[in-house]
């Protein structure tokens, strides 16, 4: 069964193969300039780029899918600015992968797209640590957690519980003094 919402789910991938990715590839560079395949090579790291792209559209057809939802408790400015954080780290994501798809190319084409695969995957990771950033002050300063919270979610339980944790410690506490 899928997690609901199942944005919050997905939203993690994406960044977290976006933060890997040039490191990823610088090492790639290393490997071929030290004389391994660049084609042979390459290949892990064009798949990683079709990876991040892929991730970034599932994560932004998620959230837009929940939008509507977290509209009831959020402003529709505070998701606009996420939502445009989200659209430029898929569309920098997308030109990242067809510029590494150059790197198959031979001789200095296919090396210039490599270390061009490089650069732009740093702006790749500025722009998802951007979009991170604001999907947590979605969640963290303007509630958007909390469209999918029940009306008793567990609150309940959780004082209950530290009223007994209370309470104990209260018997305890007096116990002791009794002793002394």
């Amino acid at each position: 069964m899928l997690p609901d919402p199942l944005h919050p789910a997905i939203v993690h991938f994406p960044v977290a193969l976006a933060i890997i990715f040039p490191l990823m590839a610088a090492l790639a560079l290393i490997f071929i300039k030290r004389g391994s395949s660049a084609i042979n090579t390459w290949i892990p790291i064009a798949v990683l780029a079709v990876m991040v792209f892929a991730g970034t559209l599932v994560a932004k057809n998620t959230g837009g899918a929940e939008e509507d939802k977290v509209e009831e408790v959020v402003s529709r400015g505070a998701i606009h600015d996420h939502e445009e954080n989200a659209e430029l780290f898929a569309i920098l994501a997308g030109i990242t992968l067809a510029i590494s798809l150059g790197g198959f190319l031979p001789n200095k084409w296919g090396n210039m797209a490599r270390y061009l695969t490089v650069v732009a995957s740093l702006a790749v990771v500025f722009v998802a640590y951007q979009t991170g950033k604001s999907g947590g002050e979605l969640v963290y300063e303007h509630g958007a957690g909390s469209a999918y919270a029940s009306p008793s979610s567990g609150n309940e339980a959780v004082s209950t519980e530290s009223d007994s944790t209370s309470t104990s410690a209260t018997s305890d506490d007096d116990d002791d003094d009794d002793k002394d």
